[in-house]
């Protein structure tokens, strides 16, 4: 029996153990809610993460397909990137699998050829964990254009107003109280 197979004799629990230890990183009032709330329409955080690491977990054990990686990574790198963590915080879950899978395989690999095939699926969460960091900051980058979009939005609009008389200076910070009064 090889690791593989170990892996996929335990993939339930592993899978679980994972996802423990990503909604660990949540906040103490929304764990217990991401863990136990099932219903993926109250709950869709909870869901998707789960879908999505399990989905990966398959991957990782087979052929890593670059589109179908993509498919299960995307959804949680987003749910990670409006989160108010650290890119490290965001992507530890994925190192942390290899702590998780030599836990749960230890005592189980007694054989050095094991122990080759257990380094070979470690390098493969490293690859994951660098699609993974690639595919947070263009998720990163898409929310600070959004906000930027937003902020230039509102810009336009204070000064359109203040063109218009409808704000006095007193009304916006940093401008005179008589700013935008048409009498100077």
């Amino acid at each position: 029996m090889g690791v593989k197979d170990l892996l996929w004799e335990n993939r339930s629990a592993i899978v679980q153990k994972w996802f423990d230890r990503i909604v660990s990183t949540y906040p103490v009032n929304s764990q217990k809610f991401i863990k136990d709330q099932k219903d993926r329409f109250a709950n869709p955080v909870g869901s998707t993460i789960r879908q999505g690491i399990e989905g990966l977990y398959l991957q990782l054990l087979g052929e890593m397909d670059a589109e179908t990686v993509t498919k299960y990574l995307d959804p949680v790198m987003r749910i990670q990137a409006v989160q108010d963590f650290f890119p490290s915080q965001a992507l530890s879950f994925i190192p942390s699998l290899k702590g998780i899978v030599r836990e749960g395989l230890r005592g189980k690999i007694p054989e050095m050829r094991l122990v080759e095939e257990l380094l070979e699926f470690e390098t493969r969460i490293d690859q994951l964990t660098l699609l993974a960091f690639d595919h947070y900051m263009k998720c990163r980058e898409e929310i600070y254009a959004i906000r930027m979009q937003e902020l230039r939005r509102r810009s336009v609009e204070v000064m359109e107003r203040i063109q218009r008389g409808e704000i006095r200076g007193g009304g916006v910070p940093g401008l005179p109280k008589d700013a935008g009064d048409s009498e100077g």
